[in-house]
């Protein structure tokens, strides 16, 4: 090796030196970045010794796909489980002490020991209590239900509008990294925020990739639908105000084409914005179903049967608004009539003071039963109290319908919510574990080993020190034929 040729070598060394060493220690100061994907130099053989050929950024796409999929999965199963939790919370929580089923068991308990002594007008002062208390329970849990609705809804406006930013800022991304890649230069850094971006979307919509020419990357929701092509698509959606039971939610669109809600307690949603369409349309306007057949179920047990032929029906300790006339010939039945009962279900005022009297549930309230006057009159307690296990048929829309007494329906009810629960929790924890698991995968392939880096810079000290030596024993040369030479 001539004079030269050792200089140039060792140049060479010193640039490749500077170059790896920036790029390790950019490594070690994003370690604890996620959203950072490690860099690598790639040398090659020339005329002039090893060079740096190009910067790569370590990536696994099958890893990255895996790692999206996983993380729309956890986000959509989360989303509706909080919102089954937050149901359940109306419900009084693990005990359930504030549903229906147990005000319900109050109530009769309260008849039951009313009906034991029926001349003790205090125990009827507590009966009326006890079915106030089963009222306001309902009316409190459907205005819940429609301010979770009503949440959630808003939540989805949010979700749509910090969507169509990510995929503003995607396309911006995504254009970087196109010229980038199109000119030679070094798209890392444009790779790194597309990729974050599309963490981010994944977390709110399911997302599939599609890449082309020059690393430009198409996006489509897991359905089809296109989020990104060239430009960024229009998600939209117009928020509703007020919720009642009858209110039907606006859509989400996606370039024009309707977003589906997922479906069942193990959702289908990929993504929060699936999710919480079907919280806002299914699972809360599904549980409001069941409490409006509670209510009906309690306005008809409790009604009054004329004892004439034909005999007429009318409200008894239950009625509802809007007030149903004087002398009612039917009941609320299932479907038109039952929307929103349980927000419309009220004590009847004829048997609450000081207005009403309380001793009208035992004597008759339309009509006189207790035609002696007796004060220990039971006969109509005693029916009311067996009216509990009667079967009455119970709308098969609510999921738990069909032929089942009130009592049974409403322990149903808090079956359903718990099943749904339970298996929804069990999903989130088996969708969690498939994102840690990808995630795990992914980092260990993309992500930065402060112990690889270190050694690395070890290896680079050892190359720079190479080449300090080969340029000492170049001067040292050098200075000996200068020597020589004079």
């Amino acid at each position: 090796m001539t004079l030269s040729a050792a200089m140039r070598s060792a140049q060479a060394t010193f640039n490749n030196v500077g170059t790896q060493t920036g790029v390790t220690s950019r490594n070690i100061s994003n370690a604890e970045n996620p959203n950072y994907v490690r860099r690598s130099t790639v040398l090659a053989t020339g005329g002039n010794g090893a060079q740096i050929a190009a910067i790569e950024r370590a990536q696994n796409l099958s890893l990255l796909r895996q790692t999206i999929e996983s993380s729309s999965l956890y986000s959509g199963q989360q989303t509706l489980l909080a919102g089954l939790e937050e149901i359940k919370s109306l419900m009084g929580g693990n005990d359930y002490e504030t549903s229906p089923h147990t005000l319900m068991s109050n109530l009769r308990i309260s008849l039951q020991t009313w009906a034991a002594k029926p001349d003790e007008v205090t125990l009827g002062a507590t009966l009326v209590a006890s079915a106030q208390d089963l009222v306001n329970g309902l009316n409190n849990a459907a205005a819940n239900l429609q301010d979770i609705r009503k949440r959630a809804d808003a939540e989805i406006k949010d979700s749509v509008d910090k969507l169509n930013r990510l995929l503003s800022q995607f396309e911006l991304a995504n254009n970087n990294v196109k010229q980038e890649t199109a000119t030679g230069g070094n798209p890392n850094d444009a790779l790194d925020q597309r990729e974050t971006l599309l963490k981010q979307i994944s977390e709110l919509v399911g997302v599939t990739t599609v890449r082309r020419e020059h690393d430009d990357l198409a996006l489509y929701t897991s359905d089809g639908m296109v989020l990104f092509e060239t430009v960024a698509r229009d998600v939209s959606f117009a928020p509703t105000w007020g919720f009642e039971a009858a209110t039907v939610g606006a859509k989400v669109f996606v370039d024009g084409v309707v977003l589906k809600p997922g479906l069942g307690p193990d959702t289908s949603a990929k993504g929060s914005l699936q999710a919480l369409l079907q919280l806002r349309d299914e699972i809360a306007p599904r549980f409001q179903s069941q409490l409006d057949e509670i209510a009906r179920g309690l306005i008809v047990t409790f009604a009054e049967t004329e004892n004439a032929v034909p005999a007429s029906v009318a409200s008894g300790l239950f009625t509802w608004t809007p007030t149903p006339p004087a002398t009612p010939t039917s009941l609320p039945s299932a479907g038109a009539d039952t929307i929103s009962l349980s927000s419309r279900i009220r004590v009847n005022p004829a048997v609450v003071p000081p207005g009403g009297t309380v001793n009208q549930i035992r004597d008759g309230i339309n009509w006189t039963f207790n035609v002696s006057g007796a004060a220990g009159f039971s006969d109509h307690l005693n029916r009311l109290d067996d009216a509990f296990e009667t079967k009455i048929m119970f709308d098969a829309s609510t999921e738990i319908g069909g032929a089942l007494s009130l009592h049974a329906f409403a322990a149903n009810s808090i079956g359903w919510l718990e099943l749904n629960r339970s298996i929804a929790t069990t999903a989130g924890e088996n969708k969690l574990a498939m994102l840690s698991r990808a995630t795990e995968a992914y980092s260990s392939e993309t992500g930065v080993s402060l112990d690889e880096e270190l050694s690395l810079l070890l290896d680079i000290e050892q190359s720079y020190k190479a080449a300090a030596k080969l340029m000492s024993t170049v001067d040292t040369m050098m200075q000996a034929l200068l020597e020589a030479a004079s």
